[in-house]
């Protein structure tokens, strides 16, 4: 009976490892045919204007109006080129509503904007009115509801519901795989089975809930879904227990998703919201500063009861929303000196708390605000010279940011102290090679932070280096497709919103990996989606949700909205 027994845990062994050994490369495999069937239509996706109305000059030929909002003026950078020496280069801003009215605001021109023969500050426009803009008169002749429903037809072809439920077929056969790999090899398989079922069904509820309201594109929802499942993976290898709380988590964060989707569904209610982000940005870091618990030299944390929760990476949300802004208040430069008074308190708050790798992200955040509301290189330049003086004395400060910076690129020289999680992790990465050890072979999930700060090593570990590159891919592919759908945004809130969430996302992973190989400091910050953290999870998933906005193809964003009559022609 004993030598029974003991066949049967042989043959078990022996079906255990063949399994791990082909998921393996089968696991790759399939995660890189996820991603490519997903990032190939966000890359390669036809930009195509849309016409909202036309600005026709007396005599002169019809301009064509293709955003929301548009700036008239003599400068070449300007959405309506007026090449006349009355024009100043940044005369007006043309402005429409979501319920089709249009308004035209002066920017300061030297020469003022008339309506109807009155000079006005800001007026509403109807096609009757007559617009005088440096002397040149014009009308504006909106499009009617036929015309625009003729061009939404004539748009691309609307994506098609087949791709997404395949794409989302072949990414729940791989969750699958991997929760039956880790079932194998762990004695928490109720947690494990949890977890990944738990993403299984948020993943097609919220696919069932996009087709509900007619948008049938979800690349980047997938993609979102499958980086979650490798950070499950790394939170089965490391601390099982913690895959509940972790599908929590995201179930919180896909419901911030829908939220700020719902937010940015109208143009006039995002402005709005964002006034009241605004505040609670400001507001989460307070809080953490009078009621916070510090850990490891920096006080980013509040514990209540069993649950702890991390303000800051709400903060990272609510900046987004407060830095988004519109066309007509981007011309008021009182309103960028606003946000720059409001950006140095934010960083000024994280700087009293020593969480000086959020505020870095804060800062690079601010950069590109900064950038797309100014579009000024010197600006920018200034604002480098002046982190780098707040820089040297941050480090002289904050003891804590000292040691790892006199620990980086010299961790083999600090292998017992503070080069420790550092050399383990390539060490571990070594070991993983290509195509990994197999699902829960690693070593790392002994290490502090394997499913966070050095989430990159684990799944270098257990699963290759070659898969661990991939999550890179997924983050480098949104802020790719971000920059080319930012050239025909309906509203710069919407633009200025995408490009922020989408390098801050950058910015997050590159600190991340970098950190982790030790070619950056390691600066404890996580991984978009792939790190353990509930509130990680809950910013991430919100500012995927300004990345979706900004998508201006048929039938994906949340920000258009197509007629059913061309649907019901294209079915």
């Amino acid at each position: 009976m004993e030598n029974l027994i003991m066949l049967l845990g042989q043959a078990g062994d022996t079906y255990l490892h063949v399994y791990i050994s082909i998921m393996r490369y089968l696991a790759l495999i399939m995660a890189a045919l996820i991603l490519l069937r997903c990032a190939r239509p966000l890359l390669t996706f036809r930009r195509e204007p849309e016409i909202w109305a036309w600005l026709c000059p007396e005599g002169g030929k019809p301009l064509a109006i293709t955003h929301w909002e548009s700036v008239i003026g003599r400068s070449k950078r300007s959405d309506i080129v007026i090449d006349f020496p009355t024009v100043s280069r940044t005369h007006c801003v043309l402005t429409r509503y979501d319920d089709g009215s249009w308004t035209v605001a002066d920017s300061g021109s030297s020469g003022g904007v008339r309506v109807n023969g009155k000079r006005v500050a800001v007026s509403p426009l109807d096609k009757q009115d007559v617009l005088e803009i440096g002397g040149i008169n014009m009308q504006l002749q909106p499009i009617s509801q036929k015309q625009n429903k003729r061009l939404a037809q004539l748009r691309s072809t609307r994506f098609r519901t087949a791709r997404s439920i395949a794409n989302l077929l072949l990414l729940t056969v791989f969750q699958c795989l991997c929760c039956i790999g880790y079932m194998m090899t762990t004695q928490k398989g109720q947690s494990v089975l949890l977890g990944f079922g738990g993403i299984v069904i948020m993943q097609w509820l919220l696919l069932l809930f996009n087709l509900t309201i007619r948008r049938t594109a979800f690349e980047v929802e997938t993609l979102a879904f499958f980086l979650s499942t490798l950070g499950m993976m790394a939170i089965v290898a490391v601390k099982p227990g913690e895959a509940v709380k972790q599908l929590i988590a995201m179930a919180a964060g896909v419901l911030t998703f829908l939220l700020v989707g719902w937010s940015l569904r109208n143009l006039g209610r995002a402005k709005k919201f964002r006034y009241l982000a605004a505040v609670a940005g400001i507001g989460f870091l307070v809080a953490t500063l009078v009621f916070g618990t510090e850990y490891y030299g920096a006080k980013n944390w509040i514990i209540i009861g069993s649950t702890s929760i991390q303000p800051s990476e709400l903060s990272k949300l609510c900046f987004v929303y407060a830095g988004a802004s519109a066309m007509e208040r981007l011309v008021n430069k009182r309103n960028i000196f606003g946000f720059i008074i409001y950006s140095i308190i934010i960083c000024g708050l994280l700087a009293l708390m020593n969480d000086f790798g959020t505020a870095l992200i804060f800062f690079c955040a601010f950069l590109i605000i900064a950038f797309l509301r100014s579009g000024s290189v010197g600006t920018i330049a200034l604002a480098c010279t002046s982190l780098g003086f707040a820089g040297v004395v941050a480090l002289k400060i904050a003891p804590h940011a000292l040691r790892r910076f006199s620990a980086w690129r010299h961790v083999w020289e600090y292998p017992l102290t503070s080069g420790y999680q550092q050399t383990r992790s390539l060490m571990c990465i070594a070991s993983g090679g290509l195509f990994g050890l197999g699902a829960g072979q690693g070593w790392m999930k002994n290490m502090f932070a394997a499913d966070s700060d050095v989430v990159f090593a684990t799944i270098s570990e257990e699963w290759g280096l070659l898969m661990a590159m991939l999550p890179v891919f997924c983050i480098l592919a949104m802020a790719v497709f971000v920059m080319r759908a930012a050239a025909m945004g309906r509203s710069s809130f919407y633009t200025i919103g995408a490009c922020t969430a989408a390098g801050i996302m950058m910015i997050q992973a590159i600190l991340n990996v970098l950190g982790t190989v030790d070619i950056l400091p390691l600066t404890g910050v996580t991984f978009p989606f792939l790190s353990n953290g509930g509130s990680s999870m809950i910013a991430a998933w919100g500012l995927l949700a300004f990345i979706k906005a900004a998508d201006t193809r048929q039938n994906a964003s949340f920000a258009v909205r197509i007629h059913k009559e061309v649907e019901d022609e294209d079915e």
